[in-house]
């Protein structure tokens, strides 16, 4: 399960507002065929701290993380239930403030943004993947898919032409009307990763993205997803606590008790070195 602040509920996901102008810059689709590569720093964090105040307790889940991810890298964030890890993705995402330390994503320094403009900038460069699949159950799949490019200020018929094509990229055809409740687990979890990379953002947060899929079907939906990265070099932050998931990675990074306590390579890196 995705780790809960002490008041009991991860951070809400603040929706990107319909003020982002049309036509504002939004990453291209990129086309079938280009390969991952890395190059810069598109992730850095230094020194970051989140301590939570509940009345006279205060509750210190990250203390002092240090984390470089490179651009077109997938890494795995691994640890014991409570360790950090979902906090560490909702701090270097916008969607929880830092107590102290400094994020910057793509160079861009999080805290520096007001609530609009670090909702603006989730909008338009990142893509979020939950446990829980967060998608709307009145919605089809395809107007699930499309709902991300509607509110950042695309035409409708743009963006049901690339809701189908993420839609094609997940295997879904057949299931466009279908709405949650009439797809398996494995289905709603494709139709999230198809919305999370339907904006073509530049990193894909992934919150226990398996956590409620058998292991066959788990590792089907982490093939998909590795499928996007070698494609479109789109970065992949994923919090996991299952190793055949992790282990699918260029990098795992392991915390305990709120600390980054070690690293070593994954699958993807050994293959690249081959």
């Amino acid at each position: 399960m995705a780790e809960e602040g002490p008041s009991g509920s991860p951070p809400r996901v603040a929706g990107p507002r319909r003020s982002v102008e049309r036509g504002a810059p939004r990453t291209a689709p990129l086309k079938k065929g280009r390969k991952a590569s890395m190059g810069d720093t598109v992730i850095e964090c230094r020194k970051v701290r989140k301590t939570y105040e509940t009345g006279k307790v205060s509750v210190e889940a990250l203390r002092g993380v240090d984390l470089r991810v490179r651009r077109g890298e997938v890494v795995a964030v691994m640890g014991p239930s409570g360790c950090g890890k979902t906090t560490l993705l909702n701090c270097l995402s916008g969607l929880d403030d830092v107590s102290t330390g400094n994020v910057r994503i793509e160079g861009k320094e999080i805290a520096r943004m007001d609530d609009n403009q670090r909702s603006d900038f989730r909008a338009l460069r990142m893509g979020f993947v939950f446990q829980n699949y967060n998608l709307m159950p009145v919605l089809t799949a395809i107007e699930n898919i499309e709902l991300p490019l509607l509110l950042t200020g695309a035409s409708r018929a743009e963006a049901r032409k690339r809701a189908h094509e993420s839609l094609k990229v997940m295997g879904l055809e057949g299931r466009e009307t279908h709405r949650p409740a009439e797809l398996s687990g494995g289905e709603q979890q494709r139709v999230a990763i198809a919305r999370s990379i339907v904006n073509s953002p530049a990193i894909l947060w992934a919150d226990e993205p398996t956590g409620n899929l058998d292991t066959q079907t788990a590792l089907k939906v982490i093939d998909l997803l590795l499928q996007v990265n070698a494609r479109t070099g789109q970065t992949v932050v994923m919090v996991t606590h299952d190793p055949n998931v992790g282990k699918r990675s260029h990098r795992i990074v392991r915390m305990d008790s709120g600390l980054m306590v070690s690293e070593e390579a994954g699958e993807l890196a050994a293959a690249r070195a081959a």
